[in-house]
């Protein structure tokens, strides 16, 4: 009986803990959190555990709370289509009320670990999250805007951890914004691609033109070429205290061109297995280039 029973509660607490990682979107945070602790890193301060600590919970509680936020918004529409009707909410794993306190206590939390760092990255955490939920999320079904205004929040990350190193913001934060704020174009029109009729069954307009065609492709394009730039930018030296050293520069500026095969591929091809593997290339692409800058300061 009590075999039992323990199994039981065994099997709650792991289905409460996957409702969890899907209501926030574990992968993705994960991911922002290391854009993050890359920024910290970047920054002319001795890295401190506890300032790395702090950053990591408090980056994932934000990026939490924006994903469930979104996902209570976005319930009924999510329903719709085929890659999220499985979410936590409409399924029926996970009541509205439940989504919410999680969605405000991650908001809190985080925003207390970010404010202890400084009040600084707080603020940007917070207006990462307003953005996100109060702007971003209601335009998806207004206008493919939405994703020119979800490249704010979304370029944040990356020089948040300078911020919350530096207590500062200037060129070299910016830059870092800069660097993630372009990228996510080619990432982002590139899952549109992918995804576009499953999209359109919950009204979401993601694609700059509305279309799979060469306008899209062609956008693609000239945000990766931006992208491109903009990585390269600190080896000339006008960056303050963000600086890249030539051989660090020739690695990211080919990775680039990795990427800029692949979407000229999209443009050539127009399809889908095309738009993955820019998807992936992009994925890739922001992942390395981090690591490459951080190695490069450190060596």
């Amino acid at each position: 009986m009590k075999t039992a029973v323990s199994t039981t509660k065994s099997s709650s607490w792991s289905l409460a803990f996957s409702n969890f990682k899907e209501i926030t979107k574990a992968r993705l945070a994960i991911s922002v959190v290391f854009s993050s602790l890359a920024g910290y890193l970047l920054a002319p301060v001795s890295p401190s555990l506890i300032s790395l600590l702090l950053l990591a919970f408090g980056g994932y509680c934000m990026v939490g709370a924006s994903n469930a936020y979104n996902q209570i918004i976005e319930r009924d529409l999510d329903a719709l289509m085929n890659r999220t009707k499985n979410r936590p909410i409409p399924s029926g794993r996970m009541s509205v009320n439940r989504a919410l306190t999680i969605a405000i206590v991650l908001t809190v939390l985080g925003v207390v670990a970010l404010y202890y760092l400084n009040p600084k990255t707080a603020m940007f955490g917070a207006i990462s999250i307003f953005l996100y939920t109060s702007v971003y999320t209601p335009l998806k079904t207004k206008t493919p805007l939405a994703v020119f205004v979800g490249a704010f929040p979304g370029a944040i990350p990356f020089m948040l951890g300078w911020v919350a190193a530096t207590n500062d913001f200037g060129i070299e934060p910016g830059t870092l914004f800069m660097i993630q704020f372009f990228w996510q174009f080619p990432h982002f029109w590139a899952l549109g691609w992918m995804l576009d009729e499953d999209y359109k069954k919950g009204g979401f307009k993601m694609l700059p033109t509305g279309k799979k065609d060469t306008g899209t492709a062609l956008q693609i394009i000239m945000y990766t070429i931006w992208m491109i730039v903009i990585s390269v930018i600190p080896v000339f030296g006008i960056t303050g205290d963000l600086i890249l050293s030539i051989p660090a520069a020739i690695i990211v500026f080919f990775m680039g061109l990795v990427m800029l095969f692949f979407a000229l591929q999209l443009y050539k091809k127009r399809d889908n297995p095309a738009a993955r593997k820019l998807m992936l290339a992009s994925v890739s692409y922001i992942t390395l280039m981090q690591i490459v800058y951080v190695i490069d300061k450190f060596l």
